[in-house]
């Protein structure tokens, strides 16, 4: 094993995003002895950079059934309706308790929460801190309280390399640096992998670290053709490259144009729709970027924004802003149910790293980080009703997984496995040397369709026998389709 004086804890948390803190929380609150491990210093994780919000149910005129079927329509014919249920009514809850803990919501004149609206929502319901800087004030604050929190032991600048074993229960983590976790359960909220294509949103470390963490130790993954593309992420501008801007600043009336200055789709359409109508336009046109016009948005709602592109030189208040697709976000993951339990015995997953079926082909803006409250609190009341390590326990290590990824990795699955996606081009991404990379064009070989964020050019129509079908890899890699109602 990793090392001769293993940490002793109830919980091991993967992660330090808004899941990962949030199950730290939720189980020391329950008395439990929680073992956190952060790759990097708390608060500088990819939820601190978050500018959507939480989407919930809380306006007179929503209910969870709204939300409910905006998330379903989003979602493709793909959605996991137990997993949209579970999200949609538990939301309002965590927002609340969020406030309890300490949270700062944005509030109207009346001290009331001030709603947003994002696409592919049918009425006002994203809660907001800071305008979009809700994952910074969030993330901040649930971290100031581990810090001070006796029950949670933080494991700065760590990174897990592998799993460790008790027959074929998971039962604790061990790091690069050799320290070993030993625990009831584990919990990975390590993100997900969006940042393996060589355009995203994402900080450098969204690699699926936590995915193969998983895979490698025998959990099965699902979904991994599922990977959306932010339709407004800057390009060519510099310093800026890459950065999103929140979809919030469209809900509050900003403008896509084409290089002719002409509107072409509905703003508030899901992300899907609107990413390939963008990419359409500029493959018609030949242009590198179409015009996102926020003249008309009051730039106090979005200082964060406002402030990064001038910094990059650019006056948002009398220019227009280049952008284009990027990948940002990845709907597959670790497979699990309602509770984060994954395939793998004592091992869960909660947030971007997870699959509950939730996001189905596309995700509903500002759902995923009510996801990781909602599943968060469940995981940590599932993982810690698992049976406590018997003193004798003698774990062995699970093999390691590779984390290295190329730049050449990274513009084959841009170009192979992108917006438009081909068997050839796929075929080819099976021979990259990077594993996820493969197990990526492996799932989205499998959908011989196309449906929310997967375009498969050879097979350009959503195809009705495959709804309610989830790609599953096996531990072994093969791929299989499977019904998830």
């Amino acid at each position: 094993m990793a090392g001769s004086s293993p940490i002793e804890a109830d919980l091991v948390a993967v992660g330090a995003g808004a899941a990962g803190l949030y199950v730290a929380i939720d189980a020391a609150r329950q008395g439990a002895h929680v073992a956190l491990i952060a790759a990097s210093s708390l608060a500088q994780t990819a939820s601190y950079w978050a500018q959507g919000g939480l989407a919930a149910a809380l306006a007179a005129e929503d209910s969870p059934r709204i939300h409910f079927r905006d998330t379903e329509l989003a979602g493709r014919g793909l959605v996991r309706r137990s997993a949209a249920a579970v999200l949609c009514e538990e939301a309002p809850g965590r927002v609340h308790d969020l406030e309890r803990l300490g949270v700062s919501f944005d509030a109207d004149r009346h001290g009331q929460l001030a709603l947003g609206l994002e696409g592919g929502h049918s009425v006002r319901r994203i809660v907001h801190a800071g305008g979009s800087a809700t994952g910074r004030r969030v993330v901040r604050e649930l971290s100031a309280i581990v810090a001070e929190e006796p029950l949670i032991e933080v494991l700065e600048h760590a990174r897990a390399s592998a799993l460790l074993m008790d027959g074929p229960r998971c039962v604790g983590v061990s790091c690069e640096d050799r320290r070993a976790i030993q625990a009831r359960a584990v919990v990975i909220c390590s993100g997900g992998a969006a940042a393996l294509w060589s355009r995203t949103t994402n900080p450098p470390g969204s690699l699926g670290s936590g995915l193969l963490l998983a895979h490698t130790a025998g959990a099965e993954l699902a979904d991994l053709e599922f990977l959306q593309f932010h339709p407004t992420a800057v390009i060519g501008v510099r310093g800026r490259e890459g950065f999103l801007i929140t979809e919030a600043i469209r809900g509050e009336g900003a403008l896509l144009l084409d290089s002719n200055g002409e509107r072409f789709v509905d703003e508030l359409a899901p992300r899907d729709e609107v990413s390939r109508a963008i990419d359409q336009r500029l493959a018609q046109t030949g242009a590198s970027s179409v015009w996102l016009d926020m003249r008309g948005v009051d730039p106090a709602r979005f200082p964060n924004v406002v402030d990064a592109l001038a910094e990059a030189g650019l006056d948002v208040t009398s220019q227009l802003v280049p952008v284009a697709p990027a990948a940002h976000y990845m709907m597959g993951g670790i497979a699990t149910d309602l509770d984060g339990r994954s395939t793998l015995p004592g091992l869960y997953a909660v947030g971007e790293s997870a699959c509950t079926g939730l996001h189905g082909a596309n995700r509903l803006a500002s759902n995923s980080l009510s996801e990781c409250f909602v599943f968060g609190a469940r995981a940590a009341r599932a993982a810690l009703s698992e049976p406590a390590l018997s003193p004798a326990t003698k774990p062995k290590l699970a093999k390691p997984h590779d984390a290295e990824v190329s730049a050449q990795s990274k513009a084959a699955l841009w170009e192979l496995a992108g917006m438009r996606r081909t068997r050839a081009g796929l075929e080819r991404l099976l021979g990259d040397p990077n594993r996820l990379a493969r197990l990526i064009a492996t799932c989205a070989l499998m959908r011989t369709e196309t449906r929310g964020a997967h375009f498969r050019e050879d097979y350009p129509e959503l195809d009705h026998a495959l709804d309610a079908m989830h790609t599953i890899l096996d531990p072994d890699g093969t791929a299989r389709l499977e019904r998830w109602d």
